[in-house]
């Protein structure tokens, strides 16, 4: 759902000793050959060697941790090994989404990917029911996972992941050009949020920005309002869709609100559908030029070494009382069924699992921790989301089921066609009933 570049934290391998070399040796004392073969079976292990030290070498993929985002990862690793001596941990940097894939998928059929591999609800599903990662479901840690964070991780019952973090998607607001508008304070309440766009409008600044040119935008915002108008009053609404029992005509109001921002003057889509969401939207924000951006809390850090004044919110749906937070579960932690080290692995997982060893990352990605008795960390740009969260105020993007990556393409096409003015919000949502409903 959002992209990270990452460079590599490598190490050097040592190479393994041949059993060759034994076989055609000298003959030896049988007690001492039997124990050469067994440290030369050790030395050949897929991702496993006798290090520096005799250390146990663990391999680590991950498509975070680079230069670009370093997210903290480098430095997590360091405190790992630095509590355990005894482990040389090798961290490999691999692209994300589809080389990612490209990259382990086959590795994983061939018994040779890493120790650890980072994952994510899709690759839970998919590699957990291939049989390719290790069963934790009893580590101790599964306990404290939110139990609404526990169906990402699961595969027919069974935990294959560890969650890294839960990530918000949702409305940044300049804090400079909305006093320059004479706005004090950021919304809360729909009648709040409209005010502060109109005043915006009327002081000359662009009141909101929603670039949509791949779709991501205008999806995510509908999902940012359905996050209170929807799933306050049904939380269950993604089960009972599922089950046929939900429709998303209830989601008619979300997508009303959606389209009023058009209607009264504080957004064009149309211009909104030829700007990038990745590239253009983002560096627009940064420098100033809208009072109200869609994004993800990923994007805070950057802002913040911009020297932006923002505050990062939940979108003010409501009438009145507390909106929900939109959420979605990130990056995880897995551990392939093939490692030779698995001990070390589940030692690597269960590292992350300590709100302490696992609050750098999360500082870095501005995310929520995944864990119930787990400490999310908050800047004076981010607390009042995270402290709608931490009130049980929010809503997870059901990415394990109907708005998989298929899906929310799905919803991503139908929102723009509704932008476009091809459908109205009925079609629209019929459209998403009939190709979102589970098959077979």
């Amino acid at each position: 759902m959002h992209q990270h570049t990452r460079a590599a934290r490598t190490g050097t391998r040592p190479s393994s000793t041949s059993r060759a070399a034994f076989r055609h040796g000298k003959t030896v004392v049988a007690a001492v050959l039997g124990a050469t073969l067994l440290l030369a079976t050790a030395g050949c292990s897929t991702a496993a060697g006798a290090g520096d030290g005799g250390k146990t070498v663990l391999k680590v993929y991950g498509w975070k941790g680079g230069d670009a985002e370093p997210a903290n990862i480098s430095e997590i690793n360091d405190a790992f090994e630095k509590a355990n001596p005894d482990i040389d941990l090798q961290f490999e940097f691999v692209p994300a989404n589809d080389k990612y894939t490209q990259r382990v998928q086959p590795e994983l059929l061939a018994g040779n990917a890493a120790d650890v591999i980072m994952t994510d609800s899709a690759k839970v599903q998919d590699w957990g029911s291939s049989g390719y990662l290790e069963d934790l479901s009893s580590s101790d840690w599964t306990s404290n996972v939110r139990s609404e964070v526990t169906p990402f991780i699961q595969n027919a019952g069974t935990t294959y992941a560890l969650p890294m973090e839960v990530i918000g998607i949702s409305l940044y607001a300049n804090n400079d050009l909305l006093k320059k508008a004479g706005v004090d304070s950021v919304p809360t309440t729909w009648p709040e949020f409209e005010a502060a766009l109109q005043k915006a409008k009327d002081a000359g600044i662009t009141p909101l920005s929603l670039p949509n040119k791949g779709g991501w935008t205008g999806s995510s915002a509908l999902n940012a309002i359905a996050a209170s108008l929807v799933y306050k009053q049904n939380p269950d609404f993604d089960q009972q869709f599922l089950d046929g029992k939900a429709s998303f005509s209830s989601w008619k109001t979300s997508a009303q609100q959606l389209m009023d921002l058009q209607s009264k003057g504080f957004v064009n889509f149309a211009d909104e559908l030829g700007v990038d969401e990745w590239t253009t939207g983002i560096s627009d924000f940064e420098a100033g030029k809208s009072a109200f951006y869609v994004q993800g809390a990923w994007n805070q850090s950057a802002f913040e070494k911009a020297g932006l004044n923002d505050s990062f919110i939940p979108w003010p749906a409501e009438t009145s009382g507390a909106s929900n937070a939109n959420l979605f579960v990130g990056t995880m932690w897995s551990v392939n069924a093939a490692s030779k080290v698995k001990d070390a692995a589940e030692k690597y997982v269960d590292f992350w699992a300590d709100s302490a060893n696992a609050s750098p990352f999360l500082e870095a990605e501005n995310a929520v921790s995944p864990f119930s008795n787990g400490t999310s960390p908050s800047t004076p740009a981010t607390k009042a989301f995270v402290d709608t969260v931490d009130a049980g105020d929010y809503r997870i993007l059901p990415s394990n089921t109907w708005f998989s990556a298929a899906g929310e393409k799905v919803m991503q096409q139908e929102v723009q066609a509704l932008w476009l003015g091809q459908q109205d919000i009925d079609q629209t949502l019929q459209n998403l009933d009939k190709k979102l409903a589970p098959t077979g």
